[in-house]
């Protein structure tokens, strides 16, 4: 905060500046009007005492607050009060704009993640469909259980991880932190989709609902396991991993034939999310550290986290290819895994210990790009 000049006549200064002399960003500023004597400002009337909130760009600096607040006092009563338009509140990566009710819950649960493992899904039911014919019908519950199930867990972290995300700057502007949605809307939809996930499974197969409720509460309890161990990474690896097997015994109804191969179709999944999930944590590291929650990254440090998820996904890349010659695909799935390596290295070549200036390019666009071509090599493997 700047200091206050002595009183000169007329003064009219804002008394909390950054040290370019421009408020700094959501800092608030006051213009003080006083009268001297009688001279009076043009806009001070009968003792009155002006404060004014900063708005957008009042000189020059484009950096102010969002909206503010207008006081008159007589002496020290106040005697009005005028709120403008709440402050903005920092919008995520990878979010829808708008604030209708359908846009929360989809930003509650960062809908377009939905694309990390969707895929993964969707290979196990093109290797199912060597053994059993896929029908739309099947296509269309596979798709919504996943959803489902993504719901519930992303849905269920949120709620478990509502204070530590309001502390965390990088989270503090998620719907229920910020207050977009209440805490009763989250579970109401959370519990919805939990519902609905069960409906879908019975839908499906005796097996598949005989799972479900297993699959719920595994992939729940994911919200907690940082609070425990520094290994959690792999536990939402697995949470995503079981995709893969799920989406085979939607369609077949019985274990894979050799036995190890949706094993390691969960594995696949389960060493990459873990591996771009130590990735995702790099940025909170400080904040981890603070509030004594778990990760690799606090356990190793930003350097040999990275190390350790360049191992994991050389794990990942492994198992995609024991998943290969177990389900009998061919040279098309190859040239996806071989694409999805190089997707890889790419990503880690962005992501540098102490530069994460390239994060959300080596997050989101090359793991969503990575699962999509490995599926995509299946499925033209499968029609072909």
């Amino acid at each position: 905060m700047g200091g206050l000049e002595p009183h000169r006549s007329g003064a009219r200064r804002a008394v909390q500046h950054g040290t370019d002399r421009c408020p700094r960003s959501l800092e608030s500023w006051i213009h003080v009007r006083l009268e001297d004597g009688d001279r009076r400002d043009p806009q001070v009337e009968r003792r009155r005492v002006h404060a004014g909130m900063a708005e957008p760009d009042r000189d020059g600096c484009g950096d102010e607050a969002a909206g503010g607040r207008d006081v008159e006092g007589l002496g020290n009563r106040a005697v009005s009060a005028t709120n403008h338009a709440p402050r903005a509140t920092h919008r995520e990566g990878q979010t829808f704009a708008g604030e209708s009710l359908l846009v929360r819950y989809a930003n509650f649960v960062k809908l377009p993640h939905t694309i990390f493992a969707l895929p993964f899904a969707l290979l196990g039911l093109v290797v199912a469909s060597r053994e059993t014919p896929v029908t739309w019908r099947t296509l269309g519950l596979v798709v919504l259980a996943f959803t489902c199930a993504r719901f519930v867990a992303l849905g269920f972290n949120r709620i478990a991880d509502r204070e530590i995300d309001a502390r965390n700057p990088r989270t503090k502007g998620r719907e229920l932190p910020s207050g977009r949605l209440s805490l009763s809307q989250a579970w109401v939809a959370v519990a919805l989709a939990a519902l609905l996930f069960l409906v879908t499974a019975w839908a499906l197969n005796p097996l598949c609902l005989a799972l479900a409720p297993i699959a719920l509460v595994f992939i729940s309890a994911y919200s907690y396991s940082k609070r425990f161990t520094h290994w959690s990474h792999l536990w939402l690896g697995l949470a995503d991993g079981i995709a893969t097997p799920a989406g085979y015994l939607a369609v077949t109804g019985r274990w894979s034939d050799p036995w190890w191969v949706l094993p390691a179709g969960a594995l696949a999944v389960t060493f990459w999310v873990g591996g771009f999930d130590v990735f995702y944590a790099l940025p909170d590291e400080a904040f981890d550290r603070a509030e004594r929650l778990a990760s690799l990254v606090v356990r190793l440090g930003q350097a040999r986290a990275i190390l350790l998820a360049k191992a994991l996904h050389g794990l990942a890349l492994v198992a995609l290819v024991a998943f290969g010659l177990g389900a009998g695909l061919g040279v098309a799935y190859y040239a996806g895994v071989a694409i999805g390596a190089a997707l890889i290295a790419w990503e880690h070549q962005l992501v540098k210990p102490g530069d994460l200036s390239r994060l959300n390019a080596a997050f989101f666009t090359a793991n969503g790009v990575v699962s999509i071509v490995v599926f995509l090599g299946a499925l033209v493997d499968r029609v072909l």
